[in-house]
Order: structure tokens, then sequence, then C-alpha cells
């Protein structure tokens, strides 16, 4: 009877190790596609990520650069300071999207031109994206709001 109980215990730990095991692999394999990686214009430059890789791109939009085509479709180019990057976008950009400010897009880099499926922008005077932040103080080319001189730059 001892030995039945401890084979029964030694049996509900080895299948509920599977069934952790197996719950694991499917949450992992379910997530696949809902990660992306933020990615500067320098790094996509320096390595080009997969044509069938969907990351982001964080950085400002170059002064410029922003062209409204026919329909709904609209190219610019995203800078860090050190690289930059073409991307179009077909679709509604957001209201407060403009030259010389944050941004971050969602896609994949298609023969050198980044195609975006979702735009970001800003969403007040002061805000960036931390990612895009971080890629532009990598690059020695963020300034703080503060640290600019009365009237803007």
């Amino acid at each position: 009877m001892r030995g039945l109980k401890k084979r029964r215990r030694v049996q509900i730990i080895l299948v509920a190790f599977v069934a952790l095991a197996v719950s694991t692999g499917l949450i992992g394999y379910a997530m696949r596609d809902g990660i992306n990686f933020f990615r500067s214009p320098s790094q996509i430059v320096e390595a080009p990520p997969a044509p069938t890789e969907v990351f982001r791109i964080g950085g400002l939009v170059e002064a410029g650069s922003l062209q409204r085509g026919q329909g709904e479709t609209i190219r610019f180019n995203v800078t860090d300071g050190g690289a930059t990057v073409p991307v179009t976008y077909t679709g509604v950009l957001p209201d407060l999207f403009s030259e010389n400010q944050g941004m971050i897009g969602t896609g994949m880099l298609i023969e050198g031109t980044f195609v975006a499926t979702e735009i970001l922008a800003k969403h007040d005077e002061s805000y960036m994206p931390r990612e895009v932040v971080d890629a532009l103080k990598e690059q020695g080319v963020y300034r703080h709001a503060e640290d600019e001189p009365p009237g803007g730059s």
C-alpha cells in the first residue's frame, strides 16, 4: 500500500512537470510574433535585420523629409544623428506627428526602406519615448527640453 502511494505521487509530479513544460512552450510559441525589438537608425544601418523580422524603429523625423504622396502613403526619414533610415507608411499619421519630433514605428525593413504598419508620435511637448532618448544620447545629439534656450531651438 505504501509503495502504491509513493508511485502515484511520483506519477503526479511527472505529469505536472510535463504539463508545465508543454504550457511554457505553447506560451513562448504564441508570443513570438508579439515581441518587437527596438532599434535605432544607426543599429539598422550597421546590422540590417532580416526582411521578415518585425521590429520597432525610433528617432527624430528628419527636417524636410516629410513627403505626402498620392493616397495615404507618406514617406519620411528617421534619424538619430548618426544614421538615417527612409520610412514609408500607409495610413493616417497621429495628429502630433511632425518634423524634428520623436517617433516610434513598428514594421519591417524591405530593400533598405522601413515599411511601417504603425506610427506613434510624442503626446506632449516634452515627451519622447525612452528608447529614442537612449539612442539619441548614445549619438550625443539629445538635448533635454530644459536645456534649450527660451523660445525653442
